[in-house]
């Protein structure tokens, strides 16, 4: 095994992303096969997760019996518990739970803010995307002696708050506050969280906030000012997102890393006046 391979490879590895029909999901999927380890796809739509299952498969090349795809809802404990089982009896034992879960519905004025929404967005992004699976995946890995890894989702309104989106702003600066507090406890038992925060990537959610036309581009006047506030001056891509992933989550790369967010931004947060 060369040096690369020691610090990177996932051979023999069952990682499990939640959210698992989206499209950044899809795409740190690929990177765990692509580094060897067995991927699980948990999400609420099967037809979402076959669809996904077969765009990963027709970008690369997937060995049999490596991707699997579970139906769950990750607000249900029981579902959460029952998708644990199955991986572990088909894959083997998960040592890596990616919380891919979350999301956003529209954007308003702070006064005229559904409450019901708001708590709904609220407990999509925080509840059942991060707090629920990890407290399923912990316990087992906690009496399985496991030195499992937790790998969430936060964003760049964690740091900063996005205008009119406030109860997604209030789930990820909770994702990464818990992110940290969690590491801090799990850590006596090898067990380390980490968080990502992705700058801004077109996917199905955002693509008419930021994008008015496809061809020829023609950004929205909220995608022509994320840009001239991003260094890089681009949108990010998906792939971006597997260098960082694959580091936070190996045993080896990453032994000593806990309880950090990493933006995968192209520097947006960098930006100043």
């Amino acid at each position: 095994m060369t040096f690369i391979e020691s610090m990177f490879s996932y051979s023999g590895k069952t990682v499990v992303i939640t959210g698992g029909g989206g499209v950044l999901a899809g795409y740190i999927a690929e990177g765990f096969l692509e580094a060897g380890a067995r991927v699980s796809l948990w999400g609420r739509s099967i037809d979402s997760l076959g669809a996904a299952e077969s765009k990963i498969k027709s970008r690369i090349k997937v060995p049999e019996g490596a991707l699997h795809i579970f139906q769950a809802d990750c607000m249900v404990k029981s579902d959460l518990e029952a998708g644990y089982d199955e991986v572990r009896n088909e894959l083997g034992a998960p040592e890596v739970l990616l919380n891919g879960v979350g999301g956003n519905k529209g954007k308003c004025d702070f006064n005229d803010q559904d409450i019901e929404l708001f708590m709904d967005i609220l407990k999509m992004n925080l509840v059942g995307g991060m707090v629920l699976p990890m407290q399923v995946f912990t316990r087992e890995w906690i009496k399985a002696g496991i030195k499992g890894n937790v790998l969430n989702i936060a964003s760049m309104s964690s740091y900063n708050g996005l205008s009119g989106v406030w109860a997604y702003n209030a789930a990820k600066s909770a994702v990464m506050n818990l992110t940290v507090g969690t590491s801090r406890e799990f850590a006596k038992h090898g067990i380390r969280v980490n968080s990502i925060s992705p700058g801004f990537f077109v996917g199905k959610q955002n693509h008419d906030l930021l994008i008015a036309q496809d061809e020829p581009l023609v950004l929205t006047d909220r995608g022509s000012k994320i840009l001239d506030r991003t260094p890089m001056s681009r949108f990010g891509d998906f792939a971006d997102l597997k260098g960082a992933v694959l580091f936070l989550c190996s045993n080896t790369a990453a032994a000593f890393v806990t309880g950090i967010d990493v933006p995968v931004d192209g520097g947006f947060l960098t930006d100043n006046i």
